[in-house]
């Protein structure tokens, strides 16, 4: 049997501008995880990723690397317990 995680996701740093989210979209679908992913106020990256756990794994290493021209300094994480998403969204 599969074993599925939930995670939340804080990500600091030079992360909005750089197209982040977008991009963090595609390596979620890329994955085969839901969730979503958001800017906030604080220039910070609020993000769910729920689905296969090595595959929430995979999606949080790549978070801390982030695409072409972020500057990732810090990725907070916690095991969450959220409502399952039917697809990934960007907000």
């Amino acid at each position: 049997m599969t074993q599925h995680c939930s995670r939340h996701y804080i990500v600091r740093g030079r992360v909005q501008g750089v197209f982040y989210r977008g991009a963090s979209k595609n390596e979620a679908v890329r994955l085969g995880i839901n969730g979503w992913v958001r800017n906030l106020p604080d220039g910070s990256v609020e993000a769910y990723a729920i689905g296969e756990c090595h595959a929430v794994a995979e999606f949080e290493r790549w978070l801390a690397q982030g695409p072409t021209n972020a500057n990732v300094a810090m990725v907070d994480a916690h095991d969450a317990d959220v409502e399952r998403f039917s697809e990934f969204t960007v907000r």
